[in-house]
């Protein structure tokens, strides 16, 4: 059945000359490039919470996808079945196994993050419906795209709910506890380790061809792994040294604290550029993407508030000397 509907969709595009393929591209690729930029955005410049909510809930998604991913280790469409052809360029950026599908993992829990807090007034409900159809939207691309199966994109949509709950619970707990949340850091990071241990020392299936070429290299497989559960150790580290030290609050509604945030994502698309392949090719594909993940994590969760923070406390010299 799931082989089936990706047939009808693959004759579909064909049908009509790929006219909705390069679009369709644009949305997978946003959704893991450039959508973390607006709830990082949201963190620094708006509402610390429920900025920092968002990026939880995505967090939650980062650690339970590979874990999944790498225990099913289920097999590309393409794999499972020649006769499925992926449109455009969307088998290079189909990396790891198929099962729950990644992009959606991503994109559904920052986009839904935002859409819950946007739907709360008038003015920016808009905005939040349209994240919404931005998470099925990329869901969907990835069975049109030909890439993942239906219950790839169905489970996804499952875990990033699950985390949004999770994220929310989590949260109040920390409201009426605060003290914990050290610990909880702590047993974040140890969990990130042993899965770390886990995807690397695991066994793999290891299918060959005919002419006994390996169908499915582990090792390539598993490296987005340790991208996403780098992420996740970043953001343990770079949480627990914000909290107890930086401190920042979001500047105050004012268009030089607007311009200084806009500023600040711009060194994240830099880095994703240019110094995550310099990482991979100093420290290996596995250990340059977990320690790239690490540092972009802490660079928006610590690093770059601690800069909003020195440039406040000049500002406010600078108003209190008048």
């Amino acid at each position: 059945m799931d082989i089936q509907y990706l047939l009808f969709l693959q004759n579909f595009r064909e049908s009509i000359n790929n006219t909705l393929t390069p679009f369709m591209e644009w949305v997978s690729m946003f959704a893991v490039d450039f959508l973390i930029l607006i709830p990082v955005f949201y963190y620094w410049s708006t509402d610390k919470q429920k900025g920092l909510y968002t990026l939880v809930s995505y967090y939650f998604c980062m650690l339970l996808t590979p874990i999944i991913k790498l225990t099913a280790c289920v097999y590309r469409p393409w794999i499972r079945d020649a006769r499925i052809v992926p449109a455009g360029d969307a088998i290079r950026t189909a990396t790891g196994y198929s099962f729950p599908s990644g992009h959606t993992t991503t994109a559904a829990p920052l986009a839904g993050g935002m859409a819950i807090h946007l739907r709360k007034t008038k003015k920016t409900s808009p905005l939040s419906a349209i994240f919404v159809i931005f998470i099925l939207l990329t869901a969907f691309s990835r069975n049109y795209l030909g890439v993942h199966t239906p219950q790839d994109v169905c489970t996804a949509l499952l875990i990033s709910a699950g985390s949004l709950f999770l994220a929310a619970k989590l949260f109040a707990y920390l409201k009426s506890h605060p003290e914990k949340e050290n610990a909880l850091l702590l047993a974040g990071f140890l969990l990130c380790v042993f899965a770390l241990v886990y995807i690397t020392v695991k066994p793999y299936p290891l299918d060959y061809t005919a002419g006994g070429k390996l169908i499915v290299d582990p090792q390539k497989m598993m490296n987005d792994g340790y991208g996403d559960l780098g992420k996740v150790i970043g953001f343990c580290i770079a949480r627990f040294v914000e909290k107890t030290w930086i401190k920042f609050t979001p500047p105050k509604n004012s268009k030089k604290g607007v311009i200084l945030c806009l500023l600040g994502l711009l060194p994240l698309i830099f880095l994703k550029q240019y110094f995550s392949p310099f990482m991979k090719e100093v420290f290996g594909a596995h250990w340059g993407k977990l320690f790239f993940s690490i540092f972009y994590a802490f660079y928006y969760i610590a690093l770059f508030p601690f800069i909003i923070k020195c440039v406040s406390l000049k500002s406010e010299l600078k108003t209190d000397t008048k």
